[in-house]
């Protein structure tokens, strides 16, 4: 079946609506003072500053941001400052993007013979899984593209279209070095079970060589490569303090990776992953989550329990492969549920047990009481010049070459280095605390070189006299 000959009106309305709900639902936890600066504020700066013409250099993370995950995306997603530079770009690029994924989840299920009710029946559970909910409020990630184009990726390979094929897994590889492991392990997958070796060999072999080019070549080159490593290395320090070592501990104390797999958060973690599609997983129909064994292992083996949860972008790239399992099981008519409004209901559920919506009347007006004031010392920074500020103001103020958080051990920095400090000594964030601030507040006060110049509500702003 040719993508040309679907006409997919409904499933084009119900992604609109999708668009719409997502961009306003992140676009109010922002305004809410809710985005952070890990890593909204990282993003926004980054792209910011390649959209006039400068280095990304990422003052929170004092490297090129193409050191953090060579994500070469920023670049076009820089044309969309070039229009306007604002933060909801990225807001509405991420609702477009996550939404969009429905679509060729209905081509998917059309080319494998489902109705074109069953195709937006599987697209819905597609927008109703909570992942796709939570991840669309936790700021921005490049790695939300790769849902879709992953999506895309496996249309153009069922459908052996090369050019979508190959387009698509470019783009997957832009968004992060480590979505290479995915595209090798998915090329595995075409190229074992699908009998589809031409392809297999192509996604083998561009996810490869990306691999090789962004790990040994692209991230060296922009970041202090064993500072890098390290920070990411941590997560499983248990195995081994280097790659090496980690290898050999694997081989001469294999106790060690079965601690690592076999424990309750472990088990917790794939029940979340697994209950919003469990009535459509048949042991039959397994084979393309080969592809996501890279990402099961790193967040398995992990010590973050952030990779083991529902709200992170850790787990998106194993989202494409369960829905082709969950299509290739209805199809074959090895569901549990087959009617549509069991499928619905049963989405519905997990929806309303697992996505995070309930955070708008609780978490995120934790600080409302502080917003006017916040608003107001922010009108009145009125340059690009330096900040030091809170996570969640950054992303707020992060559109400059430097900015910094008020968070533990920046009580030490030399302050003169900033055109601002704005502090919210009531809400200091998560690695701060309000004794911080009021030491940070006092050092400052006592420096000739800057002014108080707004107070209100335990919000504090102070501007440097001859630095503005």
């Amino acid at each position: 079946m040719k993508l040309s000959y679907l006409k997919p009106i409904s499933i084009l309305v119900i992604i609109e609506i999708s668009i719409v709900i997502l961009f306003i639902c992140s676009s109010l936890k922002h305004i809410l003072f809710q985005s952070t600066a890990w890593d909204l504020a990282i993003f926004d700066q980054a792209v910011y500053l390649i959209s006039k013409g400068e280095n990304p250099i990422s003052s929170f993370l004092n490297i090129h941001i193409l050191g953090d995950h060579a994500a070469l995306i920023f670049y076009p997603l820089a044309l969309f400052y070039k229009i306007y530079p604002s933060v909801y770009w990225l807001l509405l690029i991420q609702a477009f993007v996550l939404s969009f994924g429905a679509l060729p989840i209905y081509y998917l299920s059309q080319y494998h013979g489902l109705t074109p009710s069953k195709s937006l029946t599987i697209s819905i559970v597609y927008l109703l899984y909570p992942l796709i909910f939570n991840i669309n409020l936790f700021d921005f990630h490049p790695d939300v593209i790769a849902v879709s184009s992953i999506l895309w990726a496996i249309l153009g390979a069922f459908e052996n279209s090369i050019i979508l094929f190959i387009f698509t897994i470019i783009i997957t590889l832009s968004c992060k070095s480590v979505l290479s492991l995915t595209i090798i392990f998915m090329g595995l997958w075409l190229f074992c079970f699908q009998k589809k070796q031409q392809l297999g060999s192509i996604a083998m072999g561009l996810g490869l060589s990306w691999f090789i080019i962004s790990t040994r070549l692209i991230i060296p080159i922009f970041s202090d490569n064993s500072a890098n490593i390290s920070r990411h290395l941590e997560r499983f320090n248990y195995l081994g303090n280097s790659f090496a070592e980690i290898a050999q501990n694997l081989i001469f104390k294999p106790w060690l990776l079965l601690q690592g797999l076999f424990n309750l958060p472990n088990l917790e973690y794939l029940l979340l992953l697994l209950i919003p599609v469990i009535w459509g997983l048949s042991w039959q129909y397994i084979a393309p989550l080969i592809s996501t064994v890279p990402t099961l292992a790193m967040n398995l083996l992990s010590q973050n329990i952030l990779q083991k949860d529902l709200l992170h972008q850790y787990s998106l790239p194993i989202i494409p492969f369960l829905m082709v399992v969950l299509i290739m099981t209805v199809s074959a008519k090895k569901s549990w549920f087959r009617q549509n409004k069991y499928i619905i209901t049963w989405s519905l559920i997990c929806f309303l047990a697992l996505a995070k919506y309930g955070y708008f009347p609780s978490r995120y007006l934790e600080s409302v009481d502080t917003w006017k004031a916040t608003k107001e010392a922010i009108s009145k920074i009125s340059t690009q010049g330096n900040v030091l500020t809170s996570t969640y103001i950054a992303p707020h103020l992060s559109q400059r070459a430097i900015i910094k958080l008020a968070e533990n051990r920046s009580e030490s920095w030399d302050f003169n280095q900033f055109n601002y400090i704005l502090l919210n000594q009531r809400h200091p964030g998560r690695e701060s605390s309000p004794e911080l601030i009021e030491t940070i507040k006092e050092k400052v006060g006592q420096n000739d070189n800057f002014n108080l110049k707004y107070k209100k509500d335990d919000i504090y702003l102070f501007t440097q006299k001859t630095k503005q």
